[in-house]
């Protein structure tokens, strides 16, 4: 197992601690699941103030979204997801558009998404969690806890695009440091 720096541990119990007033999930699964959505949370912050605010209109070929557009997807999706599977709401996609707003909007979109999902993660009951939804595009059906896990994968699977978009301008993308 992997030591996490210090910094990064004591990070994580401040972000624990702020997030809720030192309150815990209700459940064990969310408690075990909170510090990796945190860092995951955390990690995907660090990737989006790692790009330069010029460079958010940057995509790497006419079909890519651009780095403000992976961006505002992810913060719009974390609640969008967490809404429509976690917590089983009828939602439909808006998305803000991306061109129209700064790096500190983005990055404050992202924050909000983020916050929400984290709020749902220390107040979400087990009966809820044991629920079953069906995912839209694979049709499978999981339980609400194990969609939590779709909405960290998927914003880890921009974020990663993201990266490249870092690497593709000569920015050394942020460690993971999980």
């Amino acid at each position: 197992m992997k030591n996490i720096p210090l910094i990064s541990f004591i990070l994580l119990l401040a972000n624990l601690s702020y997030a809720q007033g030192g309150n815990t999930p209700k459940t064990p699964f969310t408690q075990m699941y909170l510090p990796v959505w945190l860092e995951a949370r955390n990690h995907c912050l660090d990737v989006a103030q790692a790009m330069p605010e010029e460079l958010y209109a940057y995509k790497p070929t006419k079909v890519s979204k651009t780095f403000g557009e992976q961006m505002v997807h992810i913060a719009h999706t974390v609640e969008l997801l967490t809404k429509r599977y976690v917590q089983g709401m009828e939602v439909k996609p808006n998305t803000p558009d991306a061109s129209r707003m700064t790096k500190a909007e983005i990055i404050q979109l992202l924050k909000d998404g983020f916050d929400y999902t984290t709020k749902v993660i220390y107040e979400i009951e087990q009966t809820q969690l044991d629920e079953t939804c069906v995912m839209y595009h694979s049709g499978n059906t999981v339980s609400r806890a194990f969609a939590l896990f779709y909405v960290q994968d998927h914003m880890a699977n921009h974020r990663a695009k993201s990266n490249l978009y870092l690497r593709m301008n000569g920015i050394e993308p942020p460690e993971y440091t999980w």
